[in-house]
């Protein structure tokens, strides 16, 4: 776009923009409803010209466009339905030296709660079958109320895992190579947990591994606040609106995790 408008006037660069703007977040849309709602505005342009624009930024005509959703269109129109899993790995001690434990944890992508749905050494095919079936479970599963499972390309995701979430009413997406940027909120989970909690603690069993990402998780929950929502926690119900009473600390892992709060009258 910027290269487009360089070569035009101010006014003309505007309407360029626009088009431009109208075709990427209307992907279905050809160039006689692009011209239509251009009109809808006060701009009267023809067809051949709202292609030559489309052409010159690189943006295909509409049935090869409307073909490819964008993600962050994607995102936006299954917002509140989508929700994204990945591993992270942990070393805890042994008496046998380090063993790396493999975290599999799943994030709802609007509320940003969390589900541990597993730590194992080896997340062999059944394990992970087992998993997909924890989450889909109808009374008790993290995916009951979600339509999408985003995830990487990581083998451990494999055709039995899907095909168990499938049947369990959740579609899964598996995104492109080496794109990160697209698992960005379970990527944020994962700084967030190491930066935090783990890279301060040394797990002396695959048990104290697990007390200590269920304390984590805890905290995540009812004592953090996030950015992303405003600078609020994620569960609200146990927070006093109340101003008095003398602020007390919680603690966490002997005081590695803490929140303050009114203390309770």
């Amino acid at each position: 776009t910027e290269a487009a408008a360089a070569g035009r006037g101010g006014a003309a660069a505007e309407i360029d923009q626009l088009i431009v703007r109208i075709a990427t977040e209307n992907p279905g849309w050809g160039y006689t409803r692009i011209r239509g709602s251009l009109y809808n505005v006060g701009h009267e342009i023809g067809r051949n010209t709202i292609k030559r624009i489309l052409a010159a930024n690189g943006i295909d005509p509409a049935p090869e466009r409307g073909k490819r959703m964008s993600w962050e269109t994607f995102l936006g129109a299954h917002w509140g339905a989508i929700a994204a899993t990945d591993f992270f790995s942990v070393e805890v001690l042994s008496a046998r030296g380090l063993i790396r434990h493999l975290v599999l944890f799943v994030i709802d992508l609007k509320t940003r709660r969390i589900e541990i749905a597993g730590i194992v050494r080896d997340p062999a095919g059944a394990w992970m079958a087992q998993v997909a079936r924890n989450l889909t479970d109808a009374s008790a599963g993290f995916h009951r109320d979600s339509v999408f499972l985003i995830h990487d390309r990581d083998p451990l995701f494999t055709t039995a895992f899907t095909r168990v979430l499938r049947s369990g009413g959740v579609k899964t997406a598996r995104l492109p190579a080496r794109s990160p940027n697209l698992n960005a909120y379970a990527e944020r989970f994962v700084r967030s947990i190491k930066s935090e909690c783990l890279a301060k603690v040394i797990p002396l069993s695959e048990a104290h591994l697990r007390r200590t990402v269920t304390e984590y998780t805890e905290h995540y929950h009812l004592e953090r606040n996030h950015q992303g929502l405003g600078n609020r926690l994620i569960d609200q119900s146990e927070r006093r609106s109340s101003r008095l009473g003398r602020i007390e600390r919680r603690d966490r892992l002997g005081g590695l995790l803490n929140f303050y709060d009114r203390e309770a009258a």
